[in-house]
């Protein structure tokens, strides 16, 4: 139509200018991970000690930078009956100023006795003869949250319970005032 006004439109050099295309996104984060940094990404069936000795020396080198030399040893009290059974023992390693509990365990026949509370007692003796300042241990909610909360361990966190794995506790217990959060 004569008279209409001319409305100039942009130059467009190529649509790719303007709507860049999108790739394909990755299927999982593995395929993410393996595009984005160019590396392979594996599952590792059963153990290799190997593998898993790199993994924590990588782990040890990062916190010796960070913390300085570690010191770890670790502490196992253990308790047999008259006839050398193995009835009860606490298993831990001493740390970098703490006490980390893996395993406390007695043998029905020796529960209610007090012998987890003197098992306990004893490790911590030792762990704080280390220079520990602090105890750390977590148990599921049918374990022994009330047995550690006796023996002056605060609870730190709790996971709560979902189908098919009960509450998870952790708790800490600190053994000297001076220590600092």
């Amino acid at each position: 139509m004569k008279g209409d006004p001319v409305i100039e439109k942009p130059e467009i050099e190529k649509l790719d200018d303007v709507v860049k295309p999108q790739t394909e996104k990755p299927e999982t984060e593995k395929q993410a991970l393996e595009s984005k940094l160019g590396i392979t990404v594996s599952q590792l069936e059963g153990e290799n000690s190997e593998l898993v000795d790199t993994l924590v020396d990588g782990v040890r080198q990062y916190n010796f930078d960070k913390m300085g030399k570690e010191t770890s040893a670790p502490l196992t009290v253990l308790a047999h009956d008259k006839t050398g059974k193995l009835i009860g023992g606490v298993y831990g390693r001493t740390i970098y100023k703490n006490f980390l509990i893996h395993v406390v365990w007695v043998d029905e026949s020796a529960r209610g006795t007090g012998l987890g509370r003197d098992l306990m007692l004893e490790a911590e003796r030792v762990a704080i003869s280390r220079g520990c300042q602090q105890a750390q241990v977590d148990t599921l909610d049918f374990q022994a949250p009330d047995f550690y909360q006796k023996l002056g361990f605060s609870v730190a966190g709790i996971i709560p319970a979902f189908d098919g794995s009960p509450a998870r506790y952790f708790l800490f217990k600190r053994y000297c005032d001076s220590v600092t959060r």
